[in-house]
């Protein structure tokens, strides 16, 4: 097995081989998905915790359904309704969660480095479900896991991701994964929903879509991140609709058999036309929710038995 790590905080710290090792075994979990027999026991014994700082249904409900089919115990915490709210600094409750001996700590957060700093204070391994601009590593293999099984590979491929890049972390998380497989990444939309300095990331960026989508095997759509914008980025929803949405007229430029991804939740008729998003000929995005799980179960199957090697007698990580 080609997967040392004792955490997953993001996709920079994974060798190539380690993310070819998640996605073979996210397959055999994705097949065991659509049999009759939907659950494993890789994660019996063990505690898995889940910590949304911010709300997100699908990416809380995947996880909670994959920990779930592996055997593992879940608990949700509402940290809403926790003592953050009346004071506690993160690091107080980490050392909390640690006295509960914990074994799986998902947490999302909407704070960069948040997740890196619970991992150095916790006794067992945690996974980043997206913390703030900086990464979301699973979104980024379930995409990825998409992407292969969809076109049967994932190297030297023309992929398009378009729309938010400043404010997204799926961007950044899915630029470094398909960066190390070798693939042609084009970054497209306006000026000012670019980082800056994404001219030195290795990518082609483009503020036309039909230029940009050319010759295109993937086009990645992102949502706006609203949330997260701290002024005005675009004149108006249907002026960015009409220059970066995608309809079926720019979709012309990729390849007659590219397919459309979206991270979800869609914008319909924003980021993307309707009737592109729910064509089962070239959308596969709810493909990308299905591969979720089985990403997910993956991820926390190899941490899970990393986990296990090193723990000693007391149950303390070496």
């Amino acid at each position: 097995m080609s997967f040392r790590q004792k955490h997953l905080l993001g996709i920079e710290p994974l060798r190539s081989e380690e993310i070819t090792t998640i996605l073979d075994l996210a397959d055999r979990y994705a097949e065991m998905e659509r049999g009759t027999q939907k659950h494993g026991d890789a994660l019996t014994g063990l505690t898995q915790i889940n910590m949304f700082f911010e709300a997100s249904t699908r990416t809380q409900a995947s996880f909670e359904i994959a920990g779930k089919r592996l055997g593992a115990d879940v608990m949700n915490m509402a940290m809403a309704a926790s003592s953050l709210k009346k004071g506690e600094t993160l690091i107080d409750t980490a050392l909390t969660l640690n006295a509960m001996h914990p074994d799986l700590l998902v947490v999302r957060h909407p704070h960069s480095g948040a997740v890196n700093l619970l991992a150095e204070k916790v006794n067992c391994a945690v996974l980043n479900a997206g913390d703030g601009r900086h990464e979301h590593p699973t979104q980024a293999l379930l995409d990825a896991l998409t992407i292969r099984r969809a076109k049967g590979r994932l190297h030297r491929l023309n992929i398009a991701i378009c729309g938010d890049i400043a404010h997204s972390r799926v961007a950044r998380s899915n630029i470094l994964l398909l960066g190390k497989m070798e693939n042609r990444i084009r970054l497209i939309g306006p000026p000012t929903l670019m980082p800056a300095g994404v001219a030195e990331w290795g990518v082609e960026v483009y503020d036309n879509m039909a230029e940009g989508l050319e010759g295109c095997d993937v086009v990645m759509m992102l949502r706006l991140q609203k949330e997260r914008m701290d002024g005005a980025f675009i004149p108006s929803e249907r002026e960015y609709y009409h220059r970066f949405g995608l309809d079926a007229e720019k979709l012309a430029a990729a390849k007659p058999d590219a397919i459309v991804m979206h991270p979800g939740p869609m914008n319909r008729g924003v980021e993307i036309d309707g009737t592109i998003a729910d064509d089962i000929n070239r959308s596969v995005i709810q493909e990308q929710v299905e591969m979720g799980v089985a990403v997910r179960m993956a991820v926390m199957d190899l941490l899970a038995r990393n986990l296990r090697a090193c723990r000693t007698p007391q149950g303390v990580m070496a």
